[in-house]
């Protein structure tokens, strides 16, 4: 009996015992496990100075903990930063991604209207001679093209129409010669004494009647060349004029310039054939809309601005030179571009960049060549790709931290320098 109980003891303390070493052999994997699933640091780092590390936790002369650095915390780039997720979030980082889209801009400036050289007549007189009378004897009043203007007395003109009734009277008589060189003759007078009272500017109703008639006139009618405005009149009647006389200035209104003056920074935008649209404070409420004519190939040197030249039609005569006008240049879109925030930009003199986001808590750095920019936003011809995501604030501080990597980086190499 006592033989029984030693046996079923003896079983059963070898039974404990194993299930002791499985249960323990069980929880120490466990817990390597876990030891497995955590991540060791490899090294410590002072806080403020990166170069002074520790092998083990330690405290700064602050009472400020070292800083663990892990193995997966891969330092990628040059300047890449790292910052926990909690801090991004303290800090404010906000981010924005890079899109393509069409940018367009406008230029706003101030015009001011005046004529249009092109349609500016101004009439001298061929001949010497006397004014007899002006038919238009006042300034600004609208004149249609061939309107008689004046009438002038010129010796040299009566002396030409006698000419020219000479030869009409001889060709008269030999007209219908036997002799064809005489005939021949007799027309080429005819010709070439019309063609030189054409030459002064004889108008074409004088000669028919001078050929009507065969009488020589004494004044000469000056017709006006075109349509448009009397601007301004250089004699008054019995004036002893010139060729070098200037009668009249007579201005075609129905089509105006206006001058804008635009910055140098907003040259890469405008281009012959921009829409512009005009407002005038004499006319509240009206729009006018016309188009960029011309961008002057200089830059005036006391205001570092580039002239152009607008214009507009101005069949109802409204667009007065002179006045004062707030233009609005609607300038073609960039198409196909790249483009980001202009926040994004860190801007240090040398190299444009901006900081991406490689991952959650994780910036680095990339240097971009910029393009135009326009009301807050940027295009970015290199260093950026559709997608990448920019951080539009807090990046100074970003920045900072990646300086410090950067110069810590360059003062712990250990590359030996041949």
């Amino acid at each position: 009996m006592n033989r029984k109980i030693l046996l079923v003891t003896a079983v059963a303390l070898v039974l404990g015992v194993g299930i002791g070493y499985w249960i323990a052999g069980d929880s120490g994997s466990t817990s390597d496990k876990k030891a497995d699933a955590e991540p060791q640091p490899l090294f410590y780092r002072h806080p403020m100075d990166p170069t002074i590390t520790s092998p083990v936790p330690a405290k700064g002369s602050m009472g400020m903990d070292y800083t663990p650095v892990y193995a997966d915390d891969t330092p990628g780039p040059t300047g890449t930063v790292s910052i926990d997720p909690v801090v991004v979030q303290n800090i404010g980082v906000r981010t924005a991604q890079a899109t393509r889209e069409p940018l367009s801009h406008t230029v706003r400036a101030v015009g001011r209207i005046d004529f249009d050289e092109r349609r500016i007549a101004r009439l001298h007189p061929k001949i010497e001679g006397w004014i007899e009378e002006l038919y238009i004897d006042t300034t600004g009043t609208q004149v249609e093209e061939d309107t008689m203007l004046l009438s002038v007395y010129s010796p040299r003109l009566v002396a030409s129409q006698q000419e020219y009734v000479l030869a009409l009277r001889n060709y008269q008589t030999l007209k219908n010669s036997s002799v064809k060189d005489i005939r021949s003759g007799a027309a080429e007078l005819v010709q070439s004494s019309r063609a030189r009272l054409e030459l002064f500017d004889v108008p074409e109703h004088q000669i028919r009647e001078l050929e009507e008639s065969l009488v020589p006139q004494k004044s000469l009618h000056i017709h006006s060349p075109s349509a448009g405005i009397v601007m301004r009149i250089g004699a008054r009647q019995g004036q002893h004029v010139s060729p070098s006389t200037e009668l009249y200035m007579i201005a075609d209104l129905s089509q105006v310039w206006v001058y804008a003056d635009i910055f140098e920074y907003e040259l890469p935008w405008v281009k012959v054939g921009d829409d512009v649209e005009m407002m005038l404070a004499a006319l509240p409420g009206r729009v006018f809309r016309g188009q960029l004519d011309y961008v002057y190939p200089y830059a005036e040197t006391r205001t570092r601005t580039v002239k152009v030249r607008l214009a507009f039609d101005n069949s109802e005569l409204l667009l007065k030179p002179e006045m004062f006008a707030d233009v609005v240049i609607r300038t073609s879109m960039q198409d196909d571009a790249i483009v980001i925030p202009s926040e994004a930009i860190v801007r240090s003199g040398v190299q444009d960049q901006v900081f991406i986001v490689r991952e959650r808590g994780k910036f680095e750095p990339r240097p971009v060549t910029l393009g135009i920019e326009s009301e807050g936003r940027v295009t970015v011809l290199e260093g950026l790709d559709e997608g990448d995501t920019v951080v539009t604030s807090a990046q100074f501080l970003i920045d900072s931290e990646s300086k410090l990597r950067e110069a810590a980086a360059k003062m712990t190499d250990t590359d030996e320098v041949p």
